[in-house]
């Protein structure tokens, strides 16, 4: 296992160049509790972007026109004025698919989002299917948004109509996430220690409770295959579920405090995991190793000291969709990108109050959101991808750890493809 500090000269690494900011509009009445932006996500067709702004609102704006902004009018733009920018979608003006803002009050405090998008040939997983409430198109964007009460709102990207009001958390639902096969199933991560799954093709119908945390869940993600869901949580906590059978596969064994953020790899090969323990660690999910630790603090703190409260806590952590960098957010005010292959962060940016961080569809630009509500981007680092890489990450989509070490191809090529060296 290789452990990578952070602290090192800071004449080595490049800055981040900054693409541009959405601040949240301030009042001096405005109580700071409730303005928090935990989450921030990218449409999967890369049309739209949505955060939650804090006190209820969640905005969804154009992520072509959002862009198109920061380049016409500069880097700094209040959220309220890019609205004056960008069209609003009329549910009338028979415009589905055209890409517009909306402005959505969500009536409690918003801590997750998710978009989810359908493929008709996906069949819902219940026995009855000749009826249901809602019918999913190709062209079906849906926005979920897990709420402080514990609901989970689905909403109509195109028209920001609600659809489905899903109750059975008992506390906050503090991540979401939809199986990205397009079958429309979404799993909600919450404070009373359960994942829930539900089936939106089946009008919202839970169709499993998983059980097995013994804290607070905060965080989940799919495989890129959806066979494999990841949970973190509190107490040190990583799961991985078989969603075929809906069972666990195995507990992930090495954070030294509450592990917060998950992500796989494009390829599904590796697992990305964030904890308040200073850490980042790329796992081999397959076979549960650690092949990669992210330091966040050097020299690296005792398993004491990174078990309670050292001013490092890595809120966030997220997987390039070129498979090459990860990117994470920490207490220490600073965005980091790291490839994976790398001692040290590639380039770094500044960022005071950080919770949440996202790549872009493109995975060109980044996105983080604050404590304020407000929303800043980084360009990313630009690399073209070896051909090895490429060839590496096509046969990893098909073949998991234990099906590449029984290759009769050289030790070294095994190796690399195993994602260690």
């Amino acid at each position: 296992m290789a452990s990578f500090p952070s602290s090192v000269n800071e004449k080595l690494i490049a800055r981040s160049r900054t693409v541009g900011e959405l601040l949240a509009p301030t009042s001096p009445f405005d109580k700071k509790c409730g303005r928090e932006n935990w989450t921030v996500a990218f449409a999967p067709d890369g049309s739209y972007l949505a955060w939650s702004q804090g006190h209820r609102i969640v905005k969804l704006v154009p992520w072509a026109q959002c862009l198109n902004n920061f380049l016409l009018h500069g880097t700094k733009n209040g959220a309220n004025a890019v609205s004056t920018r960008l069209p609003r979608q009329s549910s009338e003006s028979g415009q589905k698919n055209k890409p517009c803002e909306h402005i959505i009050d969500c009536g409690d405090i918003v801590w997750s989002l998710a978009f989810g998008s359908s493929v008709p040939e996906k069949q819902s997983r219940c026995v009855n299917i000749e009826w249901h409430r809602f019918k999913f198109g190709q062209d079906q964007l849906l926005l979920a948004t897990g709420l402080n009460n514990g609901r989970i709102k689905i909403w109509d990207v195109y028209t920001g109509k609600l659809l489905l009001n899903l109750m059975d958390h008992t506390e906050v639902v503090r991540d979401l996430t939809f199986a990205p096969d397009g079958s429309l199933i979404l799993v909600s991560a919450s404070r009373d220690k359960t994942l829930r799954v539900w089936d939106l093709k089946d009008d919202g119908n839970m169709m499993k409770v998983l059980r097995g945390h013994p804290n607070w869940v905060y965080g989940c993600a799919f495989s890129p295959d959806s066979s494999i869901l990841c949970s973190v949580g509190a107490s040190k906590a990583v799961f991985l579920w078989d969603m075929d059978k809906y069972s666990m596969l195995r507990k992930l064994e090495g954070h030294h405090n509450d592990v917060v953020a998950c992500e796989f790899s494009p390829d599904g090969a590796l697992l990305a995991t964030a904890s308040y323990d200073t850490r980042v660690y790329v796992w081999d999910p397959h076979i549960g190793v650690i092949l990669r630790e992210f330091g966040h603090l050097f020299p690296a703190p005792t398993p004491i000291f990174a078990g309670g409260a050292n001013d490092r806590w890595v809120r966030s952590v997220c997987f390039s969709h070129d498979g090459l960098h990860v990117a994470s957010l920490a207490d220490d005010k600073m965005v980091r990108f790291w490839r994976i292959d790398e001692e040290y962060p590639v380039q770094v940016a500044p960022l005071n109050n950080g919770l949440c961080c996202t790549f872009s569809t493109d995975g060109s630009v980044l996105a983080a959101g604050t404590q304020d509500g407000s929303v800043y981007f980084w360009a990313t680092p630009s690399q073209v991808s070896s051909l090895q890489h490429l060839c590496r990450m096509a046969i990893r989509r098909v073949m998991p750890t234990s099906q590449v070490k029984n290759l009769p191809i050289p030790c070294k090529v095994v190796e690399f493809l195993c994602y260690q060296i």
